[in-house]
């Protein structure tokens, strides 16, 4: 219905001669309530941009990063070097492997003091991943839940906008005690838009959330991945201490 008034406004605003659309004629026509609407609508659009820009540099780091640091802590493992895959992780401090990793390394470091590694001990280790996936999966998901509220309330806030814009073109047709064109046409344009700033914040906001969420989503896999890797990498290497230990005595 209200998509059906647009049409019909925007043939009449065609057809009627003399009348101008410009859009800043327009703003200086509406009334308070309708300002603010578009006011709040274009704060909500740059919270929007402000996120997508931050996150579309924090996965690209993190991505590029990532890249680079798998390879060379896979090195250092192989070697036995501990501490040298500690401090390769240091480096990489954007990638969220690297986060996760050096979660489950210190704290597997922090138990091979001991003669023997219990399972309880790598148990702990399997804890101290599990954190430190929770921890930078909220570091990555920062913002972008503002992404959904924006893309589901910024249509509302423009049709709120609308309603408004319509009361203003019934106000004018009963101040003006004249039902033409020219008494409804500034309401209506107040109507259309708001409506339109509204779409046009709320779309992009829903696009962006999917895909970052998608993101999101894919970094989850890839942290998981590495910490079951890392705890198979833990319980070789107790197994191999436990045969060594075993062979000395």
């Amino acid at each position: 219905m209200v998509l059906q008034l647009q049409v019909w406004a925007l043939w009449l605003l065609q057809e009627q001669e003399g009348i101008n659309f410009d859009l800043r004629t327009l703003w200086g026509t509406m009334n308070w309530l309708a300002k603010g609407v578009v006011l709040v609508l274009f704060i909500m659009s740059a919270w929007s941009i402000g996120v997508m820009i931050d996150r579309v540099i924090a996965y690209s780091a993190a991505r590029k990063q990532s890249r680079a640091f798998a390879p060379a802590v896979a090195g250092a493992l192989r070697e036995g070097k501990l501490d040298e895959a500690v401090k390769i992780a240091d480096r990489f401090s954007k990638s969220h492997l690297a986060k996760v990793v050096v979660a489950g390394l210190q704290e597997f470091k922090a138990h091979q003091m001991s003669a023997e590694i219990s399972g309880e001990d790598i148990e702990a280790s399997r804890r101290a991943l599990e954190r430190a996936e929770a921890i930078v999966h909220a570091e990555l998901k920062r913002g972008v839940s503002s992404l959904a509220t924006i893309g589901s309330t910024a249509p509302f806030v423009g049709l709120f906008g609308t309603v408004v814009g319509i009361m203003h073109a019934f106000q004018a047709i009963s101040t003006s005690k004249s039902t033409g064109i020219g008494a409804v046409a500034g309401g209506i344009s107040e109507a259309l838009i708001t409506t339109a700033v509204g779409l046009f914040v709320a779309i992009p906001a829903v696009w962006a959330f999917n895909y970052f969420t998608n993101r999101i989503e894919a970094f989850d896999v890839e942290m998981g991945n590495s910490s079951s890797e890392l705890i198979d990498y833990f319980l070789k290497r107790t197994q191999a201490r436990a045969a060594a230990s075993q062979v000395n005595r």
